[in-house]
């Protein structure tokens, strides 16, 4: 447990009161974006499931309850533990690239809209594989959430109107969309009941003939009906081939502590190479959110997000280095650049061919080789913890519904590059499968679990990520204070957006180093909206925290 007098003495100077307190429980714990989406996983566990239907079951009902972020036509990769941290796995379910998407079929508008830009959907393979190999209730108890409030409606929250009434005119394109969230015409208000019957269907789909009924079956049927209407670029043949794949994690430690993520195409190494540089700092002394603390930060993020542009992507297509970007004598090198009295500046988020004058250069890691998104997990009493981080890629993905499916399908192809010829890792090609800025984290201390921790937000998903593991591993925060805290955001050039409640000699400290600062407003989703889950060995207590800055809620029983 956190020694109180610690907690006590780091908040002096900062508003780190949490808005909600850390839910407890011995039985089991879900996490997740919504309160229905973490009431079906939590109906799972007091139905006698484990934490697969749980995770599952969440997974389900945040299509239909946030359908702006994931779903049934998107995308994701899970990080699970067993017995309280002895088996450790990855299973990828991010998308394929498919056969007809070559660079010549998009222009700058299908590359980012409509039924071009889709990569072959990962998320009902990646869910039913989990519930083949881990589950133990039937699929019809653990879809049956999803089922019911996609048929009798759920309560437009006011998070939902901002983004619905935000994404108004590219919902509005296309007739399936605008039929499905705009059913009267206009944007879902906050408290009206959005119902949605074909979802439903595809969830009934789903539950009956499983992983058949979506990738060769009736579903997939629909779909590719639906793409040669659109002129979109999915086959039959595309859904037929694809298959999750489990994975061994990539990890590092930290002060002692275990921490692994999924390996390459995600992009997650980022949050294990920033840690390693930090690793070689007194953090803690620097203090929460000071200038010092966010300055050093600030500069080995950089480092680290350097890297994952020039060098993350998928490794059947390219050459990966990740042993080299995640070993501890890389991180010394990268240390050793870090110039702790000026900002420094970077290309931005992603590459491009025009970067600013004297941006920073990725680093040699080859030489030490010894949206929108949404998190959740669920945890239960005999030590199974899994970790899933969805996307849909923008905001309500490619804002396309796939004709009577009910679902949207993601946009992620945008992530890559569309010019003919581009030298670039991320250039477009049949069966790639994009670089993903998704990062679940699980963390062990002595082999015991005591952390899954994940966030959306896009390329901040790996800053945000780093963020909050400091505020519970360093500064001895509760993993709900861990969530609230104020953060950060690096952009380009030498710019750093944060939240207000980050104090103004703060911001003037990091001004005087060069750095231009940004404000994000005093609460900001543009950081992400983390969950977690944490783990007292010691007591078996079970500890889930929900971010405000979203309609997260944790649910022990």
């Amino acid at each position: 447990m956190k020694d109180f007098q610690e907690t006590t003495y780091l908040r002096e100077g900062f508003d780190l009161t949490a808005h909600r307190p850390v839910v407890a429980s011995l039985k089991g714990m879900v996490t997740s974006a919504h309160d229905a989406s973490s009431m079906a996983g939590a109906r799972m566990l007091l139905q006698g499931g484990n934490a697969a239907d749980a995770v599952i079951a969440t997974a389900a009902a945040l299509n239909v309850v946030e359908p702006y972020m994931s779903g049934l036509g998107g995308i994701g990769f899970l990080v699970m533990s067993s017995s309280y941290g002895q088996e450790r796995k990855v299973l990828n379910f991010s998308g394929l690239v498919p056969e007809k998407a070559v660079p010549e079929a998009f222009s700058p508008e299908t590359h980012t809209i409509g039924t071009r830009c889709p990569l072959i959907p990962g998320n009902p393979a990646g869910w039913l594989e989990i519930l083949e190999k881990y589950g133990s209730l039937p699929k019809e108890k653990v879809f049956g959430p999803a089922i019911e409030l996609a048929e009798h409606g759920y309560i437009v929250s006011e998070l939902d109107e901002r983004f619905f009434e935000a994404n108004e005119d590219r919902l509005s394109r296309f007739p399936t969309s605008k039929k499905t969230f705009m059913p009267d015409g206009k944007p879902m208000k906050a408290g009206e009941i959005l119902r949605q019957p074909d979802l439903a269907r595809s969830y009934k789909v789903l539950a009956e003939h499983g992983a058949d009924g979506f990738y060769r079956g009736e579903i997939a049927e629909e779909i590719v009906r639906f793409m040669k209407e659109q002129q979109g670029l999915l086959t039959l043949n595309d859904l037929d081939s694809y298959q999750p794949r489990w994975e061994e994690p990539i990890s590092t430690k930290y002060r002692g502590y275990d921490i692994i993520t999924p390996a390459p195409n995600c992009n997650a190494f980022q949050v294990l190479e920033t840690l390693n540089i930090l690793e070689g700092f007194d953090v803690k002394s620097l203090g929460h959110n000071t200038s010092n603390y966010i300055h050093l930060l600030s500069e080995a993020i950089k480092l680290a997000a350097t890297d994952r542009i020039m060098f993350g992507g998928d490794p059947n297509f390219m050459d990966v280095p990740v042993e080299g970007l995640i070993s501890k004598s890389y991180a010394a090198a990268q240390r050793s650049r870090i110039n702790h009295y000026h900002a420094s500046t970077v290309m931005g988020e992603r590459y491009t061919d025009t970067p600013p004058e004297g941006s920073m250069e990725a680093g040699f890691p080859a030489t030490y080789l010894s949206g929108e998104t949404t998190h959740f997990a669920a945890a239960d009493s005999v030590g199974n913890v899994f970790s899933i981080t969805h996307t849909l890629g923008d905001a309500f993905g490619c804002a396309v519904v796939a004709g009577k499916t009910g679902f949207l399908l993601n946009n992620n192809i945008f992530l890559m590059d569309i010019i003919p010829g581009s030298d670039s890792n991320l250039l477009v090609a049949p069966g790639k499968r994009p670089g993903s800025n998704m990062a679940p984290i699980q963390i062990f201390k002595d082999g015991k679990f005591i952390l899954s921790i994940g966030t959306p937000g896009s390329y901040g998903i790996p800053q945000t990520t780093t963020q909050m593991i400091l505020n519970y591993l360093e500064f001895g925060m509760t993993i709900q204070e861990a969530l609230e805290a104020p953060r950060f955001r690096v952009l380009g050039d030498r710019r750093i957006n944060m939240e207000d409640r980050v104090p103004v000699d703060v911001r003037q400290g990091l001004i005087a180093r060069g750095h231009e600062v940004g404000s994000y407003g005093q609460w900001s989703t543009e950081v992400g909206g983390g969950h977690a889950i944490a783990h007292d060995p010691d007591t078996g207590v079970l500890m889930g925290g929900a971010d405000p800055r979203r309609d997260g809620y944790a649910i022990g029983i």
